[in-house]
């Protein structure tokens, strides 16, 4: 092994870092409008309905895509002796087979879909998404696999978020869709994402050469990606299952004021993705050598990564939350104090996600328990808080409040854990945290608090990019180091072959 290789691949992370924090930001643009939308046009009761099936429908389109997201990587590198089309094509033709039953499932049983059983025929029809779903997941984690994260950005970050947004509007604007506008957006967003995968995808890939799927091979090929599925199923299911819980406790519209919340919350979430895409082929490049000590280094390095650009955004949005969630709408400011603990549950798990990253592939059955214990500890949490909240008088904002923090601690706790076992498997430390994030927060907090003192509009302007400014001076003065500020460096693209 060379000192060149490292060096290497972390150019790799931290072009494909960059790339996606670019799809970040446009992301962040194209969800504003939507959330606007949202909340101003359909009102809290529309999107607590809306979020119900939506939990239903990207957790099950996840499973359907059988673990691929992260999967595929390993499937391709190992088989060197098969066309690469073969493989990615096993891989969607199984998803397709899932998410198909699936879809039918619940198209002729849609109550876990509704569980107020208040909905439309047209918003039966979000069902097909599932399949769509599983598709774009496949699809964008082949791309990623030849390094092409820009198909990734302009699919989830342009054409899905700007589709929704363009499509409630319009959809709202039409008598026989407004009912089920938000339905009808998510589903028009999420085959436009897979239309511009696909495209990508069969110029990359093209078509398969002797393709034979044979179902043995098929049945042994869903075995071995049941662990990696559900571990994906679950780490996702984390960020909704407080939605269901708190769906059978507290009003539709505390449901719809908690998932206008969570949506903001889960902006930040989006820069723990952005490097999702790049560290599968990186890892398990590292891995068939038994580069063990690269791929800790790897993964602490991304990790503080996330952990600096995520603490930002949080107290960027959170600091100045009333005046957040206000623009949705003025009945979603009592989602403040939920969206304060989303925020910082968010910061905590990054490195549970950055060690799950290695673990899916090295111990990948250890991980699945600690995920379905993750979740377990939410869900127990998530309901001991609200009944306490309930017992205690307090109102819907403190319910959706107690189910953030139930979220909060669990995954707190998974990041704790999975870290100490990614640990010991490699024979190195795993650690994300560094003092300097506290130096540059606390002067961050007075400034924000200082902004909340003026009119909310001047909050919203002035506040977000001052906090942002400080937090960014003083982590890139005393956070980042030589290596850390690859992540930065442009020039790299010209410094490294492309890889294709």
């Amino acid at each position: 092994m060379t000192d060149e290789k490292p060096d290497e691949d972390l150019s790799a992370l931290a072009k494909g870092g960059r790339q996606n924090f670019f799809g970040f930001i446009l992301r962040l643009v194209a969800r504003l409008p939507f959330l606007f939308i949202a909340g101003r046009l359909y009102g809290p009761d529309a999107l607590g309905r809306f979020a119900s099936a939506l939990v239903v429908v990207e957790l099950v389109a996840l499973v359907c895509a059988m673990g691929e997201k992260r999967g595929l990587a390993q499937r391709l590198s190992e088989g060197e002796d098969t066309h690469p089309a073969n493989l990615v094509y096993d891989g969607m033709l199984l998803a397709l087979l899932f998410s198909a039953l699936a879809a039918a499932f619940f198209w002729f049983v849609p109550a876990p879909l509704f569980p107020s059983g208040e909905y439309t025929e047209l918003d039966r029809f979000i069902v097909l998404a599932i399949p769509g779903y599983a598709l774009t997941e496949i699809v964008l984690a082949a791309q990623a696999y030849k390094y092409d994260i820009a198909t990734t950005v302009r699919a989830r970050a342009v054409v899905e978020p700007w589709t929704i947004s363009i499509m409630a509007g319009v959809f709202y604007f039409l008598p026989s869709v407004s009912e089920s506008g938000l339905a009808m957006a998510y589903l028009a967003s999420i085959y436009a994402g897979l239309a511009t995968g696909l495209w990508s995808f069969f110029r990359s890939y093209g078509r398969p050469l002797s393709w034979r799927p044979h179902p043995v091979y098929m049945g042994r090929m869903t075995m071995r990606a049941l662990p990696l599925a559900t571990a994906d199923a679950i780490e996702w299911g984390t960020r909704r299952v407080d939605i269901f819980i708190l769906g059978l406790f507290a009003a539709p519209a505390a449901v719809g004021v908690y998932y206008i919340a969570q949506q903001v919350a889960s902006l930040p979430q989006k820069l723990k993705t952005s490097f999702e895409p790049i560290l599968g082929p990186v890892i398990t490049k590292n891995l068939k050598t038994r580069n063990y000590e690269a791929i800790a280094k790897q993964i602490c390095q991304v990790g503080f990564w996330i952990v600096a650009m995520q603490a930002g955004i949080a107290l960027a949005l959170g600091v100045p939350g009333e005046a957040v969630m206000g623009l949705v709408g003025p009945e979603f400011v009592g989602g403040t104090g939920a969206l304060a603990f989303l925020l910082v549950a968010e910061v905590v798990a990054a490195t549970a996600v950055v060690s799950e990253a290695v673990l899916v592939y090295v111990a990948r059955v250890r991980n699945l328990w600690i995920s379905i214990g993750t979740i377990a500890l939410q869900a127990v949490l998530t309901v001991v808080l609200i009944k306490a909240m309930v017992a205690g008088g307090y109102g819907e904002p403190y319910k959706a409040a107690a189910a953030a923090i139930a979220l909060m601690l669990a995954l707190g706790t998974a990041s704790f854990v999975k870290a100490v076992l990614l640990s010991r498997i490699l024979g190195q430390s795993i650690n994300t945290f560094r003092w300097p994030l506290i130096w540059a927060i606390a002067p961050a907090v007075l400034v924000g608090w200082a902004a909340t003192q003026l009119p909310e509009w001047a909050e919203l302007i002035v506040g977000i990019p001052a906090i942002l400014g400080v937090y960014g001076l003083i982590i890139w003065k005393r956070g980042f180091g030589p290596e850390d500020r690859v992540l930065f460096r442009r020039n790299l693209d010209k410094e490294e072959p492309e890889r294709i």
